[in-house]
């Protein structure tokens, strides 16, 4: 079977991701490979090798905040896929979804052939009705179905999980290579593993040398903030370090909590700024952090390294994994202040190519201000 044809993954990104090498098997046999994808996968859609056109369409009985259903909105999905003159299409989903209503609407659009798999009696609505154990993986699911249909894989590809390359340069948000992601969220919360759980991943990653970085959506803020807990424990460990040498004394607790309330540190979370924690061994150590002014030019602030381990160069590594940062976000300059009795930091600043300039900000306990040119 060759010519145009449709694949149908109406989930979420992680589920078209997981359609890669199903859409990969039937681009290695079609001239033109359309996918149907919800708005919550489109971005999976675009990073598929083998895809040529995308069409996006929220179904009322996938979407967890679905849309209505109206004939409005039916009819105009219709026209759009027979419009596309497909000659097949395959209606992929997970094994608690039933492919029918696409298939449905797929048949009054004029499709020739769909396949699914389906345990419920498909009539004359499907073509190809291929049934799988539940327990197959998603991937190997999809894939099973193109083989059934006379769509194997070409020669040389393994089957594996794929995404088109180049890829964009993210080291504007993440710094340089290697590092792992982890998302701590899902869309069905049986499928979330528990805080406790992912802030063990994240930790363990850690404690085998990884970099890691935690990902979310801006809804997602808080549950990422409580699997990296240690990034807030380094915060107030740099607050109680730098309030203690102001007061000439330890700080209570009710100082630190006003300190930190006065000077919060949002302005350094991704995607516009960035933290950075060291390590040695399992245990944080220092931390340093990037936040947008105006005109491109980054902040650096927190800049912190406990105690015990100063004096081994860990301010340096910091200081230069900060300004990689800054020049892969394409940054003119970066600036910093701190206080008169910091005079470690104001050497470490001025030995690291640091000009000492006007005040930029009125910013409590602001008072030495530096800048650095970085193009």
């Amino acid at each position: 079977m060759t010519g145009r044809v449709l694949v149908a993954r109406l989930d979420n990104i992680g589920d078209v991701l997981l359609a890669g090498p199903a859409v990969r098997a039937v681009a290695a046999h079609a001239d033109h490979v359309v996918l149907l994808a919800g708005p919550r996968g489109r971005a999976g859609a675009e990073l598929l090798p083998g895809v040529d056109e995308i069409v996006e369409w929220c179904a009322p009985w996938i979407d967890p905040e679905p849309p209505a259903l109206t004939e409005a909105s039916v009819d105009a999905l219709v026209k759009q896929i027979r419009d596309l003159r497909l000659d097949a299409a395959f209606v992929l989903t997970s094994f608690h979804q039933s492919p029918l209503p696409l298939a449905l609407v797929l048949r009054l659009a004029g499709v020739p052939w769909i396949g699914a798999i389906s345990d419920d009696y498909p009539g004359s609505l499907l073509d190809l009705r291929h049934r799988v154990d539940d327990a197959l993986p998603e991937a190997e699911r999809a894939l099973s179905l193109a083989h059934a249909a006379g769509f194997p894989l070409p020669e040389g590809d393994d089957g594996a999980l794929a995404v088109r390359h180049p890829l964009p340069d993210t080291r504007a948000l993440t710094g340089p290579d290697p590092f792992v992601v982890v998302h701590p969220a899902a869309s069905v919360p049986a499928r979330q593993p528990t805080e406790e759980r992912t802030a063990g991943i994240v930790a363990a990653l850690v404690d085998a040398g990884h970099r890691v970085i935690v990902t979310g959506a801006p809804a997602e803020r808080d549950l990422t903030a409580r699997v990296t807990a240690e990034a807030a424990a380094l915060l107030r460990t740099y607050f109680d370090d730098v309030a203690g040498r102001y007061y000439g004394r330890p700080a209570a607790e009710a100082e630190l909590d006003e300190a930190m309330a006065a000077d919060p540190s949002d302005a350094f979370s991704p995607p516009h700024g960035a933290f950075l924690m060291a390590r040695r061994g399992d245990e944080p150590v220092g931390c340093v952090g990037l936040a947008p002014l105006s005109e491109g030019v980054l902040e650096l602030g927190r800049m912190f390294v406990l105690p015990a381990v100063r004096g081994r160069g860990l301010g340096t590594r910091l200081l230069n994994a900060a300004e990689e940062i800054a020049r892969g976000r394409g940054a003119p300059a970066i600036r910093l202040n701190t206080r008169h009795d910091l005079v470690e930091a104001q050497a470490l600043y001025r030995a690291h190519g640091y000009a000492e300039i006007g005040a930029y900000t009125d910013a409590p306990y602001a008072e030495v201000f530096f800048e650095k040119r970085l193009r």
